[in-house]
């Protein structure tokens, strides 16, 4: 099997990266290292590398059987601002990485229970320095309230599949991130109903 064989593809993953480009040139436009949490096929990483050469990526997933796709697209990309990617669960008490300018997860706090919401928030801020910035993509409640009827049954799927999934509220992570030690910065709203939401880390 060669590496471009290796390569799993999410349609939705080519139809978002572009609206999450603009918005990370914004918010990371200093050199540093990017540790993206949940990277799931490993698109992500190898085009935003491709499109931020002052970033270092650092892919990560709690599923193994992901590495390989992660990896061939970074063989894909042949970049050398991204490193290999290490298994990392989001709810463990320590992480691989002990360091970090900037983390990035997109898509995982939905699809996974709540406490590894409540793990990225603990772990992110282990690893960020003060300042550094937690980037979260994807649905949330606003509010309590879905923002857009495809949103509730999205969620009502998710629950169907697993309870303890589902489209969480922004209050409830916002009032969780603050007691991990980050400030809320600002709410992007990106296309398709989602959400980017920023958070720094304090001092």
């Amino acid at each position: 099997m060669t590496d471009a064989d290796a390569r799993r593809f999410a349609p939705a993953t080519d139809r978002n990266r572009e609206p999450i480009l603009a918005v990370l040139r914004e918010l990371l436009p200093e050199p540093g290292l990017v540790l993206e949490v949940a990277s799931g096929t490993g698109q992500h990483a190898a085009f935003f590398a491709r499109h931020l050469p002052h970033l270092t990526w650092q892919p990560s997933d709690r599923d193994a059987e992901s590495l390989p796709s992660i990896a061939a697209w970074r063989a894909d990309a042949a970049l050398p601002n991204v490193h290999a990617p290490v298994v990392l669960d989001a709810a463990a008490e320590t992480w691989p990485i002990a360091r970090a300018d900037a983390v990035f997860n997109a898509n995982m706090i939905h699809i996974s229970p709540w406490a590894a919401c409540l793990g990225l928030l603990r772990g992110a801020a282990r690893v960020l320095a003060p300042g550094g910035r937690l980037v979260l993509y994807g649905p949330y409640k606003l509010g309590g309230e879905h923002t857009a009827p495809s949103n509730a049954a999205f969620d009502a799927s998710l629950r169907a599949r697993d309870p303890a999934w589902g489209v969480r509220d922004l209050d409830d992570v916002r009032a969780e991130a603050e007691r991990a030690g980050f400030t809320f910065e600002r709410r992007v709203a990106m296309p398709a109903n989602n959400q980017i939401v920023v958070f720094s880390r304090r001092g």
